[in-house]
């Protein structure tokens, strides 16, 4: 996985194949599947690439159906299904093997003005006052730091807490977890890929959210987690490169399955994106060896 902001933009650089048609390399990994952001960030630029450069995405809704092969690149078949005066949709089939391995559909807008509101910020430590999540990792049990430096380094990401260890217990609300996070490096002005290096980090820690209340992580033996859909609104723009609060909470979990939704803040307090996920948080014999 790429170390440095600049392995990741190599990562985002998407090579045309045909019309509408793109293929995505794949990194230096000891990953045996490709991670879920990696395959939405590529399927993210596939479809900007169709649209005009006065639109950017408002929303994009994903779904993770098979295991990608790390050992091949992915290929992106961008369908055009609408462009009107205002947005245009997308939907993207990434596939491998002659099989679908992934779906998601995005819709651009022109951008114009309109109502604004949004809820406050939560109060939190300032990302410099946070510890790394590397260092988090390296005091668990179970996990092996070496993995995080050789596939995460892109992304400097700074715990603030999770309920019952940095946030307040409450019984109403058992599974929140906050983290600041940037991509560790300058990245492009372009606004896609900006987007698309979002994209990309959005999908590392928020199904961790469900294993709160359960004393679990994603490095946990015994547990098979994977992300099963994905979905992300875009408020307003932000920098991917540039801190950004991911406020993260789990409002359910059943049938092997952990649902969270998140709220991503820039360090002045506007609320400029929403994620939700649902994933399996499968028990299993054994360790996890595509943990994080």
């Amino acid at each position: 996985m790429p170390q440095t902001a600049a392995e990741l933009l190599d990562l985002l650089d998407i090579e045309t194949i045909d019309v509408n048609l793109y293929r995505g390399r794949q990194p230096d990994t000891v990953r045996q599947r490709v991670f879920g952001g990696q395959v939405a960030a590529q399927a993210f630029l596939a479809a900007a690439r169709t649209v005009d450069a006065d639109r950017s995405a408002h929303s994009l809704h994903a779904y993770f159906l098979r295991p990608g092969d790390s050992r091949v690149p992915i290929v992106y078949d961008v369908e055009r299904l609408r462009d009107g005066r205002s947005f245009s949709t997308r939907r993207v089939v990434a596939r491998q093997h002659g099989r679908d391995i992934f779906y998601v559909t995005i819709s651009f807008q022109v951008a114009e003005e309109g109502f604004e509101h949004q809820t406050r910020m939560p109060t939190v430590p300032a990302p410099e006052d946070g510890m790394r999540l590397v260092d988090i990792i390296r005091g668990q049990r179970n996990a092996d730091v070496s993995v995080w430096e050789r596939e995460w380094s892109a992304l400097d990401v700074r715990y603030v807490g999770v309920s019952g260890m940095g946030l307040p217990v409450d019984e109403a609300n058992p599974a929140r977890a906050q983290i600041w996070v940037r991509i560790e490096g300058d990245f492009p002005d372009d606004p896609a890929l900006q987007q698309a290096a979002f994209v990309y980090a959005s999908d590392l820690t928020l199904l961790g959210a469900t294993l709160v209340p359960h004393g679990l992580t994603l490095n946990s033996a015994g547990l098979q987690p994977a992300s099963l859909d994905h979905t992300v609104w875009f408020h307003r723009e932000f920098r991917a490169d540039r801190w950004w609060l991911y406020d993260q909470e789990s409002p359910a979990a059943g049938g092997a399955r952990g649902f969270a939704t998140a709220g991503i803040y820039t360090e002045d307090g506007g609320r400029v994106a929403s994620v939700a996920q649902e994933g399996l948080i499968r028990r299993v014999e054994g360790p996890n060896p595509n943990a994080i």
